[in-house]
């Protein structure tokens, strides 16, 4: 059974489109990379799957009511403002609130595990607005995580996060699609994109331009075309990295 299916899906603003047509499922299992230039339509497409955004076509998600819907996905979006001056445990605990129990094993367990994720234990009773952007990035990631949803969407969660944080975070996504769960996670590095993603989704100015395995997505007609990108995929003992060698003209669209 799918965890989201896309049919057809379209946002305008005013006659144009910014997303334009999309149709994909993702199952569990699944750890989907959203990948595509500024503009392309990324956390649009994220926001309409939601029902966040009125659009055409049909979203599996859209169409929940809304406590359905927070317990079939977890979303996490670009903003990372905390307003509120609570300790770190409190702000976990808040993704516990689709569910109905409230303080007890259910939510400590939950709460703890998310903690653990994200190498938060040593902050949980630290004030949250008192951390660095990139320890708050975390939290929001981990109050993400509590909320114990099949399917995580998430966009563009490492940006700004130190080089190990990134890693870390998305080892955390693996490890979700490990246990049958999945996760759908725009990203701009794609080298990593390119090695911890099952499958990427590839945009252009709102279409679906590529869907698959890295390595068949990233070739070179796609990041000419799409990234306007001379780069070379390497493959090394680690895993794939993309060098990219030159800036191509850009083809002006009519």
């Amino acid at each position: 059974m799918n965890l989201l299916t896309l049919d057809k899906l379209t946002v305008r603003r005013g006659r144009c489109p910014v997303v334009d047509g999309v149709s994909l499922t993702i199952a569990p299992g699944e750890c989907v990379g959203l990948i595509g230039p500024n503009g392309s339509g990324k956390t649009t497409l994220m926001r309409a799957a939601l029902g966040l955004l009125a659009h055409g076509g049909q979203s599996s998600l859209a169409r929940l009511p809304a406590r359905q819907r927070a317990r079939a996905a977890s979303w996490l979006p670009q903003a990372r403002e905390i307003a509120w001056g609570v300790d770190v445990e409190t702000l976990v605990a808040l993704g516990r609130l689709p569910h109905d129990s409230r303080a007890g094993t259910a939510q400590d367990d939950a709460v703890a595990a998310a903690l653990a994720r994200m190498g938060l234990e040593g902050f949980r009773h630290r004030r949250a607005t008192a951390l660095s952007g990139g320890e708050q990035a975390r939290v929001l990631i981990a109050r993400a995580l509590a909320q114990d949803a099949p399917l995580l969407i998430a966009d563009e969660p490492i940006a700004g996060l130190d080089p190990a944080a990134q890693l870390g975070t998305l080892r955390v996504f693996e490890q979700l699609a490990s246990e049958g769960r999945a996760v759908l996670v725009s990203l701009h590095d794609l080298t990593l994109a390119a090695r911890h993603c099952t499958r990427l989704v590839m945009l252009d100015r709102g279409r679906l331009v590529a869907d698959g395995p890295p390595a068949q997505v990233l070739n070179a007609g796609n990041l000419a075309r799409t990234f306007h990108l001379h780069a070379e995929m390497l493959h090394t003992e680690h895993g794939p990295l993309l060098q990219p060698l030159d800036v191509l003209p850009q083809v002006t669209h009519s």
